[in-house]
């Protein structure tokens, strides 16, 4: 159920996405930074629509012309068309400095959920969770906690007599009996913007760099007497911030678990979910079996009862029914159902090979078709060539296609025999039921039902 359906209309998200993560000693943004296939601002983006809200905002800082535009591409590439706000935060100042450079933007809502943009394993059940705890007990502020049995790193949180939050305390100021406190801060939070806007009015900076800490906002809200509450959250891996690659990494792993997990439970049998990395868009059919040592990147998506791998890559690529690919790379390919391909195969982009086809063994396919039942089987090189239904590609064949300047097509008829160690120099069409001898170098068009033979007379001297 979305945040609208409960008739909240008028609830924004800001997402904090400002940082430059200099802990991940890159020039890329750290929100840009790529796990499960996408970036990791695409996660909190997607629940952050999810909830439905009236607007998203998000706080740029570091290149926030490339943040700002990644971010609009993301929300596309999903179809979503929910109006984005870009803020931006002109100097480092802190999360409560961010927050804000986005007043504006706020104090046109009655209530604001702030994520982190470096939280990509959050969820939307504990988020959706989080804002109904804040409707229902009908505080000014509402935190995502999680129980760690090593909190180090992580904000406290310290609760009263009776259970309420009465504030957070970082880890660098916290007392020997803070410290030992498990339950930590996420770093979402649910607000009533009024008290979000008084409270940051009254928090002061803080350290040699001047900043501003939202941390501090619970404080001065608790001063003029309003309520914080907190909803926890049973999965405490979805609380995990990345500042640097080692926590990218474990992201990496967890989102990858998530993801087997789901294509098991709905019908995919995986070998070896150890050796295995599933992006978060790929979609896989009933009853396939994924073999050790398989990468399914991208938008790829795979039929029902096919065998994938072992040791197999697999980008951007659609797969059909009851298909086969054994310890080969494809990319931004098509296989129809049916269709075999490997072992040590190559299918390059714009390839469309089958249905019933075969590609075998060190095979390279470019930017070609395969039509119906046509075999590649040996150590060939087929590229920019449209090949019919029922053809035989002998072992060691060649499409010449690149002339040193150019690009050229080959197109080989229905039911042709393409004998081995044949070169097809480009442009050429070998016709409907033709033959071409092997060890043939072919360099002008084969008729219909002709045998071409295109090499010396064999001399033999003594």
């Amino acid at each position: 159920m979305s945040a609208t359906k409960k008739g909240q209309g008028q609830l924004c998200v800001l997402i904090l996405a400002a940082g430059q993560g200099t802990r991940m000693e890159s020039t890329i943004p750290k929100v840009l930074h790529h796990v499960g296939g996408r970036p990791m601002l695409f996660y909190v983006l997607r629940i952050a629509n999810a909830l439905k809200p009236g607007s998203i905002g998000i706080v740029v800082g570091h290149e926030a012309g490339q943040v700002k535009a990644a971010a609009t591409d993301m929300l596309k590439s999903v179809g979503i068309g929910r109006p984005l706000q870009a803020i931006l935060q002109k100097k480092p100042l802190g999360s409560g400095n961010a927050v804000l450079e986005a007043l504006p933007f706020l104090k046109k809502f009655k209530t604001a959920m702030v994520m982190c943009g470096d939280t990509p394993l959050l969820t939307y059940e504990s988020i959706y969770n989080l804002f109904l705890t804040h409707e229902q007990l009908k505080g000014q502020a509402t935190l995502l906690t999680a129980r760690l049995a090593n909190p180090k790193g992580y904000g406290r949180i310290v609760r009263g007599a009776l259970g309420e939050v009465q504030r957070i305390v970082e880890e660098s100021v916290a007392s020997p009996k803070e410290l030992a406190l498990t339950e930590v801060n996420s770093g979402a939070y649910c607000f009533e913007v009024d008290a979000l806007v008084q409270g940051l009015k009254e928090i002061g900076a803080k350290g040699p760099k001047k900043e501003h800490f939202l941390t501090d906002v619970m404080e001065a809200i608790r001063g003029k007497g309003g309520r914080i509450h907190a909803y926890t959250s049973s999965n405490s891996e979805e609380i995990q911030g990345i500042n640097n690659r080692a926590q990218l990494s474990a992201a990496e792993r967890v989102l990858n678990k998530r993801m087997l997990e789901r294509l098991m439970i709905s019908g995919v049998t995986i070998r070896d979910p150890q050796s295995t990395h599933v992006d978060a868009d790929v979609e896989i059919g009933q009853d396939t079996v994924i073999y050790p040592g398989t990468i399914l990147r991208g938008h790829t998506k795979i039929g029902r009862m096919c065998r994938i791998g072992p040791f197999t890559h697999i980008e951007d690529t659609q797969i059909g029914n009851e298909c086969e690919v054994r310890f080969s790379y494809v990319i931004q390919a098509r296989l129809l159902e049916k269709t075999s391909v490997g072992p040590f195969a190559h299918i390059r982009p714009e390839s469309i090979i089958g249905p019933r086809a075969r590609v075998g063994n060190f095979t390279e396919v470019k930017a070609s078709k395969i039509g119906f039942g046509s075999k590649v089987n040996h150590l060939s090189y087929i590229g920019d060539a449209d090949i019919a239904e029922d053809v035989n590609i002998g072992a060691g064949t060649i499409t010449c296609n690149y002339d040193g300047k150019e690009k050229h097509k080959t197109t080989i008829g229905a039911k042709a025999f393409i004998g081995s160690n044949v070169n097809l120099i480009a442009p050429v069409k070998i016709g409907r039921g033709a033959k071409v001898a092997a060890g043939s170098t072919v360099t002008e068009d084969v008729p219909d039902d002709a045998l071409a033979i295109a090499r010396a007379r064999q001399v033999n001297k003594t």
